[in-house]
């Protein structure tokens, strides 16, 4: 997964610019300065207005629902790593949100699988006995977005710290948690959508 999203990140942009380079020769009279008529301005802004990097977390949150972006999940610093790691394998996420008992709207730290096997599994030590709070990614260390942050960038901030889940903080609140899968899945998206306007640019379809 982290090598595809090195390969996203790093040709990003070939497919645009094989379709731009097909647009130029396509149509000989764009190497030349020509008039734009008002109609040919406004396309051209409506390409540029729907290019590359629009995606924003607050739209990958959105297609996920509230129900599936994993904010509701949530455990507490004296829980068992046992009953978060079930916790986990029952709903079919890679982390949870750890809060402080009795201040649910208050993040703590962010416990996940990756935290399990390295802390618990790999020094032999007890997860029924080990308390949540113990092994956790702290709040002060954690790496977060907002529901602004543009969704490349988000995915350039996960690469680079290695972290396949990051927390989306709106006003120091929690509002939901976006994993490496689905920005990819939204870059993806992204690309495809951008080809078709390009395609559809070519065809005269705007």
């Amino acid at each position: 997964m982290q090598r595809a999203v090195r390969s996203l990140l790093s040709n990003g942009n070939v497919v645009k610019t094989a379709v731009l380079k097909r647009f130029q020769v396509a149509n000989p009279m764009m190497l030349r300065p020509v008039v734009f008529s008002r109609f040919q301005s406004t396309s051209s802004a409506r390409i540029e207005e729907h290019g590359f990097e629009s995606t924003r977390i607050a739209d990958v949150l959105k297609a996920k629902g509230k129900g599936a972006d994993g904010s509701w999940l949530w455990c507490t610093t004296d829980d068992s790593v046992y009953d978060a790691v079930k916790s986990m394998t029952q709903h079919n996420v890679g982390a949870l949100v750890v809060v402080k008992p009795g201040e649910k709207n208050s993040i703590a730290g962010i416990i996940t699988e990756r935290d399990y096997l390295r802390k618990i599994i790999v020094q032999g030590r007890s997860s029924k006995s080990t308390k949540v709070g113990d092994i956790m990614t702290e709040e002060n260390k954690l790496i977060t977005v907002t529901p602004e942050t543009k969704v490349l960038v988000a995915m350039q901030l996960m690469t680079d710290n290695r972290i396949r889940h990051i927390p989306v903080i709106d006003d120091k609140d929690m509002i939901g948690m976006v994993s490496i899968g689905d920005v990819v899945r939204a870059v993806v998206s992204e690309h495809r959508e951008e080809l078709d306007r390009l395609n559809a640019f070519i065809q005269g379809g705007y």
